[in-house]
This record gives structure tokens, sequence and C-alpha cells, in this order.
């Protein structure tokens, strides 16, 4: 039996062209707004959260600004929850049934999450439960590495290829090369959130509320660490213009991450235009996912590593 990748190698140096149905999938932690969700046709899954023992739908029972109100609110930490295999397969079926010949999914950060693990385990679900799967519908599933729009961005770069008729090979091998230089440095205003979900132990993050330090975090390899800390509400833009630009691949695009104010994120573009000359290609405004673990006040810079 001719898996895709197969089919192409032989018919497709001859003319013959393979006519598939293709769809670009991600989950909500990719904070891909509605309007690019709908403008390039990504299925989103959402996440579950869970605020006073009431489980709401990401993207369904609440917009981000929504959120941030039950935020305030509510002192507890909301808590999410992983999209099961079982979600996964029951989606993949649909496809199937749809018509679909082709899944690409870009999942959340694997290490901070179950989610992408339970992706590649819904495959051998379905072909398990639906025998009549194998062969007529193929899914590439890929760990991002990160969060938010450090892979938001690259879901929407392929969902562009699938439009301009690019192929499964050419998509799947685009993310394979960015994935591994995609990084992330964003500081955090409010220590509350990171603290207690266990990003950064409680008592610093209760010391550093106290003293005015911020720190500023970089998620790259899958990992999240402190790569510098800054005092003051006034630095964290700066520090993290200065990090990012110097690990950043000269003239290569950039995008904004930001929370529930603005202003910082004007004062971000501002910055860093200043800086290289040139703005972000998107903002990206942090859902329930990450809010939930670093707080509704942040701000970060997402790009390419220099090679």
């Amino acid at each position: 039996m001719l898996v895709y990748n197969d089919f192409i190698k032989i018919f497709g140096r001859i003319g013959i062209d393979y006519m598939g149905k293709l769809r670009i999938i991600t989950d909500s932690a990719s904070d891909i707004s509605t309007e690019l969700e709908k403008k390039y046709d990504i299925d989103i899954i959402p996440y579950s959260v869970v605020i006073e023992d009431k489980t709401y739908t990401s993207r369904v029972d609440y917009d981000n600004e929504g959120f941030y109100r039950m935020m305030e609110e509510y002192d507890e930490i909301p808590k999410t929850s992983q999209i099961t295999a079982y979600h996964f397969m029951e989606l993949y079926y649909d496809y199937y049934k749809q018509g679909y010949t082709d899944l690409i999914l870009v999942i959340i950060n694997g290490k901070g999450s179950a989610t992408y693990g339970n992706s590649c385990m819904a495959i051998d679900m379905l072909y398990e439960e639906h025998p009549e799967c194998e062969g007529k519908i193929h899914i590439y599933t890929h760990d991002s590495g990160t969060y938010s729009g450090g892979y938001g961005h690259l879901v929407v770069e392929a969902a562009k290829m699938a439009g301009e008729g690019k192929s499964v090979d050419e998509i799947n091998a685009y993310l394979e090369a960015k994935i591994p230089f995609r990084r992330v440095y964003f500081g955090i205003y409010n220590l509350k959130y990171a603290g207690k979900s266990g990003r950064i132990p409680s008592a610093a993050a209760f010391l550093g509320d106290k003293i005015g330090i911020k720190p500023i975090m970089k998620i790259w390899d899958h990992e999240i660490t402190t790569a510098g800390k800054c005092r003051g509400d006034k630095k964290v833009i700066s520090k993290v213009c200065e990090l990012t630009v110097a690990d950043m691949e000269p003239g290569s695009p950039y995008q904004i991450a930001y929370g529930n104010d603005e202003k910082v994120k004007d004062e971000m573009i501002r910055k860093m235009t200043e800086k290289v000359g040139y703005g972000p290609t998107e903002c990206y405004q942090i859902g329930a996912e990450v809010a939930s673990n670093a707080g509704p006040k942040v701000i970060g810079l997402l790009f390419d590593v220099k090679k």
C-alpha cells in the first residue's frame, strides 16, 4: 500500500497531480485571532477552563476580554485541561467522513501539556476503531515546543501555504524547518499567577512582587527559563527588546504577544520599530491558556533565532 509521500515521489514526477483535501489544525493556546482563523480557514480546537468549579470552553463561552474579567472577579487561579486523545480521534474521524485526505496539526509545547501526545495517540486509535480510514486520511502532528503566537504564527503561515496550493510535503517541511528556531521572550508584570501555577517558585514570586522585580522569561526548546530581570514595570519592554534584538535573525519577521493592556502592546511596537526599523507582522493577545499561568498582563516578542 502506498503512503502519501510514496505516491508523490512516484506519480508526481510523471505529471499526475495529487488531488487531496487538506486542513490545518491547532489548539486555542496558539492565540490566533478570530479574524485570522476565518481568513485562512484554520480549525482551532478549544481548551476547557475551570473557574470556581465551573467549566468554560475557550473561544466559545468567552472571548479574551471576558476571561480577563473573570480573572478579576475570582481570586482563584483558573485551571486548564488537556485536549484528550478521544477528542482528537473523533475530530480525525469527522474529517475523514467529510472527505479530507490530509490533516496537519501544530500543537502546544508537548513538555508543558499532554495535548500533543494525545494528538499522536489518537492516530493509532483512529485506525484501530475505524480501520477503513487507514491509507485514506494522513495525519501529521507537530510539537511546536512553545506557546501562544510562538506557534500561532507558524500555523497562520502554514494555512497561507495551503491556500496557495502548496503540497503537504512542502508545508510539513516548512514547519519542521521553522519550529526549532522559534524563540520567545516575555515579561510578567504580576507574579501571582506564575507563582501559584508553579512557573516561578512561589516564594520568589512573592518577594519579586514586593520589591518590584520583574522576570523576563525565555521559551526555547520546550523549556521556560528566566532569561533576565529588571526593576519596575517601565523597564520590562526595554529588557525584552534588548534580549530579542541580540538573538533575532537580522531582518526576519517578528510578532508581539500581549495581554489586557493595549498601551503596553503599542509601546512595544514603537520600541521595536525604533530598534530594527520595521514593525511586527502580527500581534497575539494571550487567551485563557497562557493568562492562567502568566497573568493577564504580559508583553513578549516571538521571533526566529539566529541560525
